[in-house]
C-alpha cells in the first residue's frame, strides 16, 4: 500500500504579547482545522483514526514549540509533525514582539493500488 495525500489545509495563528511559540502554533492548527469538517474518511469507507495527518509548522523560533502541546489539538488520526522556521516575529515599539506561526496540515490515507 502507499500512502496517498487527499487533502491540505493552512492555518494561522499568533500570540500578540507573550512570544508563545506553541499557542500560536496551537491557535494556527485550530485555524485550519475549525474552519473545515473533514468527512474524508467516511467517504473512504475507513475509521477517522487511519488518517495519515502530516503537521508542519512554521515559526520564527521552532525550538520554542512544545509539539506534544499542539498534537493534543487534534480529535483524531496518526498525527506527524515538522516544526520548520518560518512565521513571522511582528516588533512592537514596546515589549516582546508579536509571534504569528503558519501551519499545513496534509491528511492521507495508505491505499491500494495508489
Amino acid at each position: 500500500m502507499a500512502k496517498v495525500r487527499m487533502l491540505t489545509e493552512f492555518g494561522m495563528g499568533s500570540s500578540l504579547r507573550r512570544q508563545d511559540y506553541t499557542g500560536a502554533a496551537k491557535r494556527a492548527v485550530q485555524d485550519a482545522l475549525w474552519h473545515n469538517s473533514i468527512n474524508l474518511a467516511e467517504l473512504f469507507g475507513r475509521e477517522k483514526t487511519e488518517m495519515l495527518i502530516d503537521l508542519e509548522i512554521g515559526v520564527q523560533q521552532p525550538d520554542q514549540v512544545d509539539v506534544e502541546a499542539v498534537v493534543e489539538a487534534f480529535p483524531y488520526g496518526q498525527i506527524s509533525v515538522s516544526v520548520v522556521q518560518g512565521g513571522l516575529d511582528v516588533p512592537r515599539p514596546y515589549g516582546a514582539p508579536t509571534v504569528m506561526a503558519n501551519v499545513a496540515i496534509s491528511v492521507s490515507f495508505e491505499m491500494e493500488g495508489a
